[in-house]
């Protein structure tokens, strides 16, 4: 679906209805993955092969990334700390209706605040709220600055941005965390398989 057609320019990935009987929809249990990090981490990257990973497995998903939802749902927000804080919420309720019908929805955004992303674990049941943390430095991420953000906030033409002049508060509980440092280059792919191998054992993933 192109921007143009997806007016609250969502990115979003489903399989096939037709390979799922309504019977199967209705067993599927959904659940949110939170997918939270520093800008540059590989949130969006890892999202989206997490996506195509459960879409071979027959799951559907609904990704609602950060940057996109700005553009649509929540364009009229700011990035100071009170409206970050209803940029989350809004997210949360919206990842929540998805994971209410059965859908696997997976969050990808900065989400700053640790108090915010506790905000939302609280509207789920437990374990339906699935944090991921991509553990990635600082110093990685500004290196590859794919959108030339960090370079912007460092010349003071971007005010608050995480991670330069406004903090990122790390999870201290979260699920899994997905961790690249150094030489240590761990695949998009193979981050996707580690949740959801998580989300096997957890049973999230049974018909």
């Amino acid at each position: 679906m192109s921007t143009m057609e997806n007016p609250e320019n969502i990115v979003w990935h489903k399989c096939s209805v037709e390979k799922l009987d309504r019977q199967q929809l209705l067993k599927q249990k959904g659940c949110v993955i939170w997918i939270t990090g520093l800008s540059g981490s590989g949130k969006s990257t890892v999202a989206c092969a997490l996506s195509q990973g459960l879409h071979m497995r027959g799951r559907l998903t609904y990704i609602l990334d950060g940057d996109n939802i700005r553009h649509g749902l929540n364009r009229d927000l700011s990035f100071k700390a009170e409206d970050r804080a209803e940029n989350i919420r809004r997210i949360a309720e919206v990842a929540k209706l998805f994971a209410d019908a059965g859908v696997i929805c997976i969050a990808s955004l900065i989400s700053p605040y640790g108090k915010d992303r506790d905000a939302c674990r609280a509207l789920f049941p437990e374990g339906d709220f699935i944090e991921v943390y991509m553990d990635v430095p600082l110093h990685v991420c500004e290196n590859r600055d794919p959108k030339g953000l960090y370079k912007l906030a460092r010349a003071g033409k971007i005010k608050g941005f995480t991670g330069v002049d406004d903090p990122y508060e790390p999870p201290l509980k979260c699920e899994i965390v997905l961790q690249q440092k150094g030489t240590d280059c761990v695949t998009p792919g193979e981050m996707a398989e580690t949740v959801i191998s998580y989300l096997e054992e957890k049973g999230y993933l049974q018909a």
